[in-house]
């Protein structure tokens, strides 16, 4: 079946969600949920029915460890199957996305250190769409059975339906049990309000995925194509296009998925706040991937120790989390150095904060403000690089361009014009780094 089927941006993604809705609101309240379980699988399989039976997969092994967390009082038993669900969850995750990348890895380290020349191993498998964000999503809810957040879920079939849902299933936002389970158990009616409010983020979802992030991606593909940059003002104006086009992509299939289960009756939550406004990278980051980035913090940071740990272990969380975070978007030494890059304007971020001059501008001026927000873009920026060059080799050529960007002003309309010349005008597809459905 079609992959393109997939996509958010499509006519029959379009036509799909109506037949659905219509469905939805004409069947009897008790059954909806099978309605929208049969639509999520059929969704879900015209991308790759084989890949079905791994959402089948992670949803009965967390079905069965919550209901005998349920039951169980012991605490190495409950452990025991908490550990259960993390094995089978991010064993699937990183058989099919990490394998290959740690194979390189550490052949390379072991031929480094031997001197051998021995050829890592690969598996031929292709990534499942969507794998990342319903691993999270399915691992948080057993977390929070296993912490007594949330009760677990009898009805298998609701259940099933949570790790599904199709808005959300291939780029999120990762909901938590707490507020898409109610909701699924609830009956809807039909609401004009809602459905034309849904229906109008879903336009400006497609406005911003079509007209924008795809005309920006014509640009910033045209210079990351190649190895050495063309030259420096073309790599300012390609990061920065790759800065809006990025944005726009994950928040365009956010705002689709919000939008249509708006249309359904379900609320999720927001997963972008005008990130390009905060005023520091902690601002940014309570702004940008607000699902993936209280996913960690809630289920990494905080069992860590959080910030109480002390201050060399609140440092390593810091870095563990935004290493993860990095890794979490691609299998790619350029992931977790962009990672690692925001762990350290985090450190600097927070150092600044702590310090006498930060402690006496709490209430910045309108001015003060501006700079904070505009030397925030920069610096995330300047990380973008990292996240869209292909290797680190191109990163390093890119980055070494930019300290001459100024003197080639002259030249930008030149270098744009042979660009031009080879970049066809029409709408490049999501790249893989750009590409939120991992």
């Amino acid at each position: 079946m079609a992959e393109g089927f997939v996509q958010f941006n499509s006519i029959q993604y379009l036509v799909f969600f109506a037949v659905v809705s219509a469905g939805y609101f004409a069947s009897p309240a008790r059954f909806r949920w099978a309605w929208l379980l049969a639509a999520s699988y059929f969704f879900y399989a015209c991308w790759n029915v084989a890949y079905l039976a791994l959402i089948l997969l992670s949803t009965g092994v967390d079905y069965g460890v919550a209901r005998q967390l349920g039951r169980c009082q012991a605490p190495r038993g409950r452990r025991y199957l908490l550990l259960a669900s993390l094995a089978v969850n991010l064993g699937l995750l990183f058989t099919f996305k990490y394998f290959n990348f740690f194979s390189d890895a550490l052949t390379g380290l072991g031929n480094g250190l031997l001197g051998a020349a021995a050829v890592p191993y690969h598996l031929d498998v292709l990534l499942p769409v969507g794998i990342s964000f319903y691993t999270f999503q399915t691992l948080g809810y057993t977390i929070d059975v296993y912490r007594g957040v949330v009760r677990p879920e009898r009805h298998l079939g609701r259940f099933a339906l949570y790790v599904a849902f199709f808005p959300q299933l291939i780029a999120g936002p990762i909901e938590r049990a707490a507020n898409l389970l109610p909701q699924l158990r609830a009956r809807r009616r039909w609401d004009y309000t809602r459905v034309v409010s849904g229906l109008r983020l879903i336009l400006w979802g497609l406005f911003k995925k079509i007209v924008v992030a795809d005309r920006l991606a014509v640009l910033a593909d045209g210079v990351y194509a190649g190895d050495t940059p063309a030259g420096g003002m073309l790599v300012v104006a390609a990061t920065l296009a790759f800065a809006f086009q990025i944005y726009c992509d994950f928040s365009a299939y956010s705002d689709i998925a919000i939008g249509s289960a708006r249309v359904l009756g379900i609320r999720l939550m927001t997963n972008f706040n005008r990130p390009y406004a905060a005023v520091s990278i902690r601002d940014f980051w309570q702004r940008w991937h607000i699902s993936l980035s209280t996913w960690f913090r809630d289920y990494c940071f905080i069992p860590l120790g959080g910030s109480r740990a002390g201050w060399w272990r609140w440092q390593r969380n810091i870095v563990l989390v935004f290493v993860l975070s990095g890794l979490w978007h691609g299998a790619n030494w350029t992931f977790l150095c962009w990672g690692g890059l925001h762990a350290l304007y985090y450190f600097a971020g927070e150092a600044k904060a702590r310090s006498r001059w930060g402690a006496t501008r709490n209430v910045p001026s309108f001015f003060g403000r501006l700079a904070s927000q505009w030397t925030v873009f920069g610096l995330v920026c300047f990380a973008w690089i990292f996240f869209r060059a292909d290797s680190l080799g191109q990163a390093k050529s890119f980055i070494m361009a930019l300290p001459f960007g100024w003197l080639e002003v002259e030249s930008l309309a030149s270098q744009w014009r042979a660009l031009a010349a080879i970049t066809p005008h029409r709408p490049s597809p999501p790249t893989r780094q750009s590409s939120p459905c991992c």
